[in-house]
């Protein structure tokens, strides 16, 4: 028997207000014995110029080096004093930074979160003692094999979007770097009106934002740039492939090749564009009963690994195609990916198929809303990047209504069977 799907209850209420200064705060109170905070910055590698690339991630690990009010290394022992945690990241298009600690403690503990934010010392010594970490750890992500693949892919994906750099940016331009370039940068980037601050927990909503409210009025300081803060030129999504792109490489680290296989596609700023594109990779290839891991991995044993996902940026995204197999097997896998492809264009997937990945998208969305820390992380990320939380609190309802023919649609306009990247990396012959 058919189950019959229905969409599930809107679970998240979260309030948002922006305050004089320009910062936005989104609040929402969750029965859960935690309280996480969030915040985060529309900027990351992608928005940096050349001349600067890879500062933002850089910053990121110089934020936690002490304030005028906070010595090197206080902030992490009264943290874990109290028993919370805290972590950042930095990606393409945003740097974000979270606390999550228990409700009684965050009148105390968010001030600190938020002082180390806006006041970091950033001192010259600091700084070339953290510009070598830097440096290791570029040089352990190019020794990576999983990262260099992508790595390589991504440059073949993107010819001219700065989403085809890596987000540490290049050791040659972390060398360069100076710290009052940095401290321009974060006087820059670092303004209330270009940040999101995200809170969930089990306080009143009112409250969480009445504590961060009070904390930015004490301790924002506008500071005086010395210079501009270069950034990348132009952000434009490119044009389709017109023609089939094809890298090969050799690796003497790996003992399976890897082959990757992109189109370009729609961003955030083409939602509407994206949402059968993510049923499309959940179908082919996101799960052990997707499309291509029953016929490449299971039934033929072409490939030991492969998945499919759909990289939604703000301009532009790209379906990825990865598989991990046997190198004299690229040809046949190649060829099979196309054909399934080509079959869903020609016609279109099944209900039973749609179905599925609908269920699999509507209880992800729930299982992964149930932490204080999961909603900020989809509050802060939304609002942020889109400036708006309906496309996260609709995504499921958005989901539901996608079809059959709008996928066979989508596969149509954008995998263009004729015209898209293939990067090949194959072990050197002595292994």
């Amino acid at each position: 028997m058919t189950s019959i799907l229905v969409s599930p209850p809107r679970l998240n209420t979260p309030t948002i207000k922006t305050l004089p200064n320009g910062l936005t705060v989104v609040a929402e109170q969750v029965p859960v014995d935690a309280v996480s905070l969030n915040v985060w910055m529309n900027i990351g590698s992608a928005v940096e110029a050349d001349s600067i690339n890879g500062m933002a991630h850089f910053l990121e690990h110089m934020i936690f080096k002490g304030t005028p009010r906070i010595a090197s290394g206080e902030f992490e022992q009264r943290i874990e004093a109290k028993g919370a945690v805290t972590n950042a990241a930095t990606s393409q298009e945003y740097t974000h930074y979270y606390i999550t600690c228990a409700p009684k403690d965050f009148a105390e503990l968010a001030p600190l979160q938020l002082d180390v934010l806006l006041n970091p010392s950033i001192p010259d010594d600091a700084f070339e003692r953290e510009r070598h970490v830097v440096l290791e750890e570029i040089r352990r992500s190019e020794d990576n094999p999983r990262r260099r693949t992508y790595f390589r892919a991504i440059e073949t994906g993107f010819e001219q979007l700065p989403y085809r750099r890596p987000v540490l940016g290049p050791a040659s331009v972390i060398e360069g770097l100076k710290p009052q370039q940095m401290r321009d940068f974060h006087g820059f980037w670092y303004q209330p009106h270009r940040m999101t601050a995200a809170v969930a927990g089990n306080l009143e909503s009112d409250r969480l934002i009445e504590l961060v409210a009070e904390a930015f009025e004490e301790l924002y300081q506008p500071q005086a740039l010395t210079a501009e803060v270069p950034t990348f030129a132009a952000l434009e999504s490119e044009d389709s492939f017109d023609e089939i792109v094809r890298r090969d490489y050799e690796d003497s680290s790996i003992q399976q090749a890897r082959l990757v296989m992109m189109w370009r596609v729609p961003g955030l700023k083409d939602l509407e564009e994206t949402y059968a594109l993510d049923l499309l990779a959940m179908i082919l290839g996101q799960g052990k009963v997707s499309r291509l891991y029953r016929d490449l991995r299971e039934q033929r044993g072409l490939v030991s690994q492969i998945s499919v996902s759909n990289f939604t940026q703000k301009h532009q995204g790209i379906i990825y195609i990865s598989a991990k197999l046997p190198a004299e097997n690229i040809p046949a896998v190649e060829a099979a990916i196309l054909a399934h492809i080509q079959m869903i264009q020609r016609e279109s997937v099944l209900g039973q198929e749609i179905e599925r990945v609908k269920t699999q998208v509507a209880n992800r969305f729930i299982f992964g809303n149930e932490r204080p820390g999961d909603r900020t992380n989809l509050y802060g990320y939304y609002q942020s990047l889109f400036g708006s939380l309906e496309p996260a609190l609709n995504y499921v309802d958005r989901i539901h209504q996608i079809t059959a023919a709008e996928i066979q649609a989508s596969t149509i306009k954008y995998l263009n069977l004729g015209a898209y990247a293939v990067v090949a990396i194959k072990p050197t012959a002595e292994n």
